[in-house]
């Protein structure tokens, strides 16, 4: 059986971007930008070596529910994000109106 390993997730504002490591080493991260009541996510990306452990999912959710706490919106430049919401229809509320057609799943 393969060893799993705790993936944590922070806000780095300094940085502009949420990281995401993996016992205790940068494992991924996506880039933001702030403007008025929303985050702008412009890139994410997986550090070799950790591509299909969850790192891209546990950062794309970790940092989408902080940005539904802070009560913001997402516009998600990032082609990453918006897969994800794409499948996580869940997220698809906070996407402003204005992209919100971009990641609606298609039937």
């Amino acid at each position: 059986m393969a060893e799993r390993h705790e993936i944590a997730v922070r806000n780095n504002p300094d940085a502009s971007r949420y990281e995401a490591s993996v016992d205790g080493e940068l494992a991924g991260f996506a880039f933001y930008r702030l403007v008025p009541e929303q985050v702008v996510f412009v890139h994410t990306e997986v550090q070799d070596g950790y591509e299909g452990q969850g790192v891209g999912g546990a950062l794309a959710r970790a940092a989408l529910d902080d940005v539904r706490r802070q009560g913001k919106m997402v516009t998600p430049v990032c082609e990453f994000i918006a897969g994800y919401i794409s499948r996580h229809p869940d997220y698809v509320d906070l996407v402003d109106a204005e992209y919100r057609d971009q990641v609606l799943p298609r039937p």
